[in-house]
Protein backbone atom coordinates (compact mmCIF):
# COMPACT_ATOMS: atom_id res chain seq x y z
CA UNK A 1 0.00 0.00 0.00
CA UNK A 2 1.04 3.47 -0.02
CA UNK A 3 3.23 4.93 2.43
CA UNK A 4 2.34 8.21 4.01
CA UNK A 5 5.18 10.67 2.87
CA UNK A 6 4.43 9.28 -0.87
CA UNK A 7 1.15 9.99 -0.94
CA UNK A 8 1.93 13.78 1.23
CA UNK A 9 3.67 14.47 -1.92
CA UNK A 10 1.23 13.04 -3.97
CA UNK A 11 -1.41 15.70 -2.25
CA UNK A 12 0.93 18.68 -2.56
CA UNK A 13 1.40 17.99 -6.21
CA UNK A 14 -2.13 17.70 -6.93
CA UNK A 15 -3.15 21.43 -5.44
CA UNK A 16 -0.29 22.58 -7.40
CA UNK A 17 -2.03 21.73 -10.24
CA UNK A 18 -5.03 23.84 -9.22
CA UNK A 19 -2.33 26.53 -7.89
CA UNK A 20 -1.40 27.26 -11.92
CA UNK A 21 -4.55 27.23 -13.36
CA UNK A 22 -5.90 29.81 -10.55
CA UNK A 23 -3.33 32.58 -11.50
CA UNK A 24 -3.14 31.71 -15.24
CA UNK A 25 -7.05 31.83 -16.14
CA UNK A 26 -10.22 33.77 -15.79
CA UNK A 27 -13.77 32.59 -15.22
CA UNK A 28 -15.57 32.87 -18.77
CA UNK A 29 -19.12 30.92 -17.25
CA UNK A 30 -20.59 31.74 -13.84
CA UNK A 31 -22.65 29.00 -13.08
CA UNK A 32 -25.75 29.51 -9.68
CA UNK A 33 -25.47 26.43 -7.67
CA UNK A 34 -28.22 27.78 -5.15
CA UNK A 35 -28.92 30.87 -3.98
CA UNK A 36 -25.67 33.28 -4.78
CA UNK A 37 -23.60 30.24 -4.18
CA UNK A 38 -21.66 29.74 -7.60
CA UNK A 39 -19.05 27.31 -9.37
CA UNK A 40 -17.04 28.45 -12.53
CA UNK A 41 -15.66 26.99 -15.76
CA UNK A 42 -12.21 27.13 -14.27
CA UNK A 43 -13.45 25.23 -10.99
CA UNK A 44 -15.01 22.39 -12.91
CA UNK A 45 -11.71 22.20 -15.25
CA UNK A 46 -9.49 22.06 -11.99
CA UNK A 47 -11.50 19.41 -10.66
CA UNK A 48 -11.23 17.39 -13.79
CA UNK A 49 -7.27 17.77 -14.02
CA UNK A 50 -6.73 16.65 -10.14
CA UNK A 51 -9.55 14.01 -10.75
CA UNK A 52 -7.15 12.79 -13.65
CA UNK A 53 -3.79 13.46 -11.80
CA UNK A 54 -4.80 11.49 -8.65
CA UNK A 55 -6.16 8.55 -11.13
CA UNK A 56 -2.93 8.16 -12.09
CA UNK A 57 -1.28 8.64 -9.72
CA UNK A 58 -3.58 6.59 -6.41
CA UNK A 59 -5.72 4.44 -8.48
CA UNK A 60 -6.79 2.46 -5.61
CA UNK A 61 -8.27 5.20 -4.16
CA UNK A 62 -11.13 7.06 -4.16
CA UNK A 63 -12.28 10.56 -4.89
CA UNK A 64 -15.02 12.88 -4.35
CA UNK A 65 -15.22 16.53 -5.72
CA UNK A 66 -17.47 19.86 -4.73
CA UNK A 67 -18.28 19.72 -8.04
CA UNK A 68 -19.01 16.83 -9.79
CA UNK A 69 -19.12 14.11 -6.79
CA UNK A 70 -17.43 10.82 -6.52
CA UNK A 71 -15.50 8.61 -9.05
CA UNK A 72 -16.43 4.84 -9.70
CA UNK A 73 -13.49 4.21 -7.55
CA UNK A 74 -14.94 5.90 -4.34
CA UNK A 75 -17.28 3.17 -2.98
CA UNK A 76 -15.13 0.39 -2.47
CA UNK A 77 -12.04 2.21 -1.43
CA UNK A 78 -10.78 1.99 2.28
CA UNK A 79 -9.14 6.02 1.44
CA UNK A 80 -10.77 8.52 -0.07
CA UNK A 81 -9.32 12.45 -1.59
CA UNK A 82 -11.64 15.12 -1.46
CA UNK A 83 -11.29 18.11 -3.28
CA UNK A 84 -12.15 21.54 -3.45
CA UNK A 85 -11.44 23.30 -6.28
CA UNK A 86 -11.66 26.65 -5.28
CA UNK A 87 -12.37 27.66 -1.71
CA UNK A 88 -13.38 31.37 -1.95
CA UNK A 89 -15.13 31.02 -5.91
CA UNK A 90 -17.06 34.66 -5.23
CA UNK A 91 -13.33 36.21 -4.48
CA UNK A 92 -11.89 34.42 -7.59
CA UNK A 93 -15.00 35.29 -9.62
CA UNK A 94 -14.48 39.34 -8.34
CA UNK A 95 -10.79 39.28 -8.72
CA UNK A 96 -10.35 39.02 -4.96
CA UNK A 97 -6.86 37.55 -4.42
CA UNK A 98 -8.28 34.96 -1.50
CA UNK A 99 -9.12 31.99 -2.66
CA UNK A 100 -7.34 28.55 -2.32
CA UNK A 101 -7.39 24.86 -3.52
CA UNK A 102 -7.81 22.16 -0.26
CA UNK A 103 -7.41 18.44 -0.34
CA UNK A 104 -7.66 16.21 2.26
CA UNK A 105 -7.00 12.33 2.15
CA UNK A 106 -9.59 10.54 4.58
CA UNK A 107 -9.46 7.13 5.60
CA UNK A 108 -12.95 6.25 7.64
CA UNK A 109 -13.13 9.54 10.13
CA UNK A 110 -10.00 10.80 10.31
CA UNK A 111 -8.13 12.65 7.51
CA UNK A 112 -3.99 12.02 7.44
CA UNK A 113 -3.40 13.96 5.09
CA UNK A 114 -3.84 17.84 3.68
CA UNK A 115 -2.56 20.09 1.39
CA UNK A 116 -3.62 23.74 0.86
CA UNK A 117 -2.40 26.09 -2.16
CA UNK A 118 -3.35 30.41 -1.96
CA UNK A 119 -2.20 30.92 -5.54
CA UNK A 120 -2.00 34.47 -5.30
CA UNK A 121 -0.15 34.68 -2.05
CA UNK A 122 2.26 31.62 -3.31
CA UNK A 123 2.03 29.68 -0.56
CA UNK A 124 1.90 26.22 0.15
CA UNK A 125 0.43 24.66 3.08
CA UNK A 126 0.72 20.38 4.14
CA UNK A 127 0.08 17.94 6.82
CA UNK A 128 0.10 14.22 7.61
CA UNK A 129 -1.43 13.32 10.49
CA UNK A 130 1.11 13.04 13.73
CA UNK A 131 3.99 15.04 11.34
CA UNK A 132 3.09 18.53 11.57
CA UNK A 133 2.23 21.22 9.53
CA UNK A 134 4.18 23.26 6.83
CA UNK A 135 4.34 26.12 4.45
CA UNK A 136 6.83 26.65 2.08
CA UNK A 137 8.61 24.04 3.81
CA UNK A 138 8.63 25.88 7.27
CA UNK A 139 7.00 24.31 9.90
CA UNK A 140 4.18 25.87 11.59
CA UNK A 141 3.05 27.10 15.18
CA UNK A 142 -0.08 28.41 16.00
CA UNK A 143 -0.18 31.51 17.98
CA UNK A 144 0.34 32.03 21.56
CA UNK A 145 -1.97 34.56 22.50
CA UNK A 146 -3.56 34.49 25.44
CA UNK A 147 -5.69 37.23 25.47
CA UNK A 148 -8.76 38.07 23.50
CA UNK A 149 -8.32 41.74 23.69
CA UNK A 150 -5.52 40.90 21.81
CA UNK A 151 -6.63 38.74 19.51
CA UNK A 152 -7.66 37.99 15.52
CA UNK A 153 -10.79 36.42 15.15
CA UNK A 154 -11.36 34.99 11.34
CA UNK A 155 -14.97 34.69 11.16
CA UNK A 156 -17.18 32.53 8.40
CA UNK A 157 -18.96 34.24 6.04
CA UNK A 158 -22.78 34.42 6.45
CA UNK A 159 -25.32 31.87 5.52
CA UNK A 160 -26.85 31.88 2.21
CA UNK A 161 -30.13 30.20 0.83
CA UNK A 162 -32.90 28.12 2.85
CA UNK A 163 -32.58 30.02 6.65
CA UNK A 164 -30.40 32.18 5.86
CA UNK A 165 -32.03 35.57 7.58
CA UNK A 166 -32.20 33.07 11.14
CA UNK A 167 -28.59 31.52 10.57
CA UNK A 168 -27.55 35.28 9.96
CA UNK A 169 -28.85 36.37 13.29
CA UNK A 170 -27.00 34.50 15.83
CA UNK A 171 -23.83 35.06 13.03
CA UNK A 172 -24.58 38.70 13.86
CA UNK A 173 -24.93 38.56 17.32
CA UNK A 174 -21.66 36.43 17.38
CA UNK A 175 -19.65 39.33 15.20
CA UNK A 176 -20.91 41.99 17.40
CA UNK A 177 -20.14 40.18 20.72
CA UNK A 178 -16.81 39.40 19.41
CA UNK A 179 -16.21 43.14 18.40
CA UNK A 180 -16.66 44.58 21.59
CA UNK A 181 -13.99 42.19 22.66
CA UNK A 182 -11.13 41.11 20.53
CA UNK A 183 -8.92 43.01 18.70
CA UNK A 184 -10.25 42.56 15.24
CA UNK A 185 -12.98 40.63 13.28
CA UNK A 186 -11.61 39.79 9.76
CA UNK A 187 -13.96 37.85 7.20
CA UNK A 188 -11.80 36.53 4.43
CA UNK A 189 -14.34 34.58 2.44
CA UNK A 190 -12.41 31.49 2.02
CA UNK A 191 -12.42 28.64 5.11
CA UNK A 192 -9.19 27.50 3.85
CA UNK A 193 -7.21 30.48 4.06
CA UNK A 194 -8.93 30.98 8.11
CA UNK A 195 -7.72 27.50 9.36
CA UNK A 196 -4.20 27.52 7.15
CA UNK A 197 -3.77 31.64 9.16
CA UNK A 198 -4.36 29.51 12.07
CA UNK A 199 -2.08 27.58 11.99
CA UNK A 200 0.69 29.67 10.84
CA UNK A 201 -0.36 32.59 13.27
CA UNK A 202 -1.50 35.27 11.43
CA UNK A 203 -4.94 34.83 13.11
CA UNK A 204 -5.65 33.62 16.76
CA UNK A 205 -8.84 31.65 16.24
CA UNK A 206 -11.64 31.02 12.99
CA UNK A 207 -15.21 30.37 13.85
CA UNK A 208 -17.14 28.88 10.96
CA UNK A 209 -20.83 28.32 11.84
CA UNK A 210 -20.71 25.24 9.51
CA UNK A 211 -19.82 22.13 8.77
CA UNK A 212 -18.63 21.53 5.24
CA UNK A 213 -16.20 18.51 5.60
CA UNK A 214 -15.33 18.72 1.90
CA UNK A 215 -14.33 22.62 2.45
CA UNK A 216 -12.79 21.83 5.87
CA UNK A 217 -10.67 18.63 6.00
CA UNK A 218 -7.48 19.64 4.95
CA UNK A 219 -7.33 23.34 6.71
CA UNK A 220 -8.50 21.47 9.92
CA UNK A 221 -5.65 18.92 9.89
CA UNK A 222 -2.74 21.64 8.95
CA UNK A 223 -4.42 23.68 11.81
CA UNK A 224 -4.52 20.59 14.05
CA UNK A 225 -1.07 19.74 13.31
CA UNK A 226 -0.01 22.82 14.41
CA UNK A 227 -1.61 22.91 17.83
CA UNK A 228 -4.52 24.72 17.13
CA UNK A 229 -7.88 23.53 19.15
CA UNK A 230 -10.62 22.33 16.30
CA UNK A 231 -14.04 22.16 18.78
CA UNK A 232 -17.67 22.39 17.80
CA UNK A 233 -19.35 25.10 19.98
CA UNK A 234 -20.53 22.87 22.67
CA UNK A 235 -17.06 22.31 23.23
CA UNK A 236 -16.72 18.60 21.94
CA UNK A 237 -14.09 17.97 19.76
CA UNK A 238 -14.52 18.09 16.22
CA UNK A 239 -15.85 15.86 13.70
CA UNK A 240 -17.43 15.60 10.47
CA UNK A 241 -20.88 15.16 12.04
CA UNK A 242 -20.11 18.20 14.30
CA UNK A 243 -22.57 21.71 13.68
CA UNK A 244 -20.10 24.15 13.86
CA UNK A 245 -16.30 24.64 13.48
CA UNK A 246 -14.57 26.68 16.43
CA UNK A 247 -10.65 26.42 15.70
CA UNK A 248 -8.71 28.40 18.04
CA UNK A 249 -4.80 28.54 19.46
CA UNK A 250 -5.00 27.36 22.75
CA UNK A 251 -3.91 30.06 24.79
CA UNK A 252 -7.38 31.91 24.31
CA UNK A 253 -9.74 28.68 24.01
CA UNK A 254 -11.27 28.91 27.12
CA UNK A 255 -12.88 32.20 27.02
CA UNK A 256 -13.44 32.30 22.90
CA UNK A 257 -15.60 29.28 23.91
CA UNK A 258 -17.15 30.81 26.82
CA UNK A 259 -17.89 34.08 24.33
CA UNK A 260 -19.33 31.66 21.30
CA UNK A 261 -21.68 29.22 23.75
CA UNK A 262 -23.03 32.60 25.51
CA UNK A 263 -24.55 34.25 21.96
CA UNK A 264 -25.29 30.79 21.17
CA UNK A 265 -27.60 30.28 24.20
CA UNK A 266 -28.79 34.25 23.62
CA UNK A 267 -29.75 32.66 20.20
Amino acid sequence: MYQLDHLADVARKAVRIGHELIKTARPETVTEKTDRDTFTDVDVRIEREIRAYLAEATPDIGFVGEEEGRSDRAANSAYLWGLDPIDGTANFVHGIPLCGISLALVRGAHTIVGAVSLPYLELHYSAVAGRGSFVNGKRLTASGTTELAKSIVAMGDYALGENAVEKNRQRIALTAELAAQVERVRMFGSAAHDLVWLAEGRVDAAIILSNKPLDLAAGILIAREAGVLVIDSTGSEHTSTSTHTIAVAPGISSKLLALVRSVMRMG
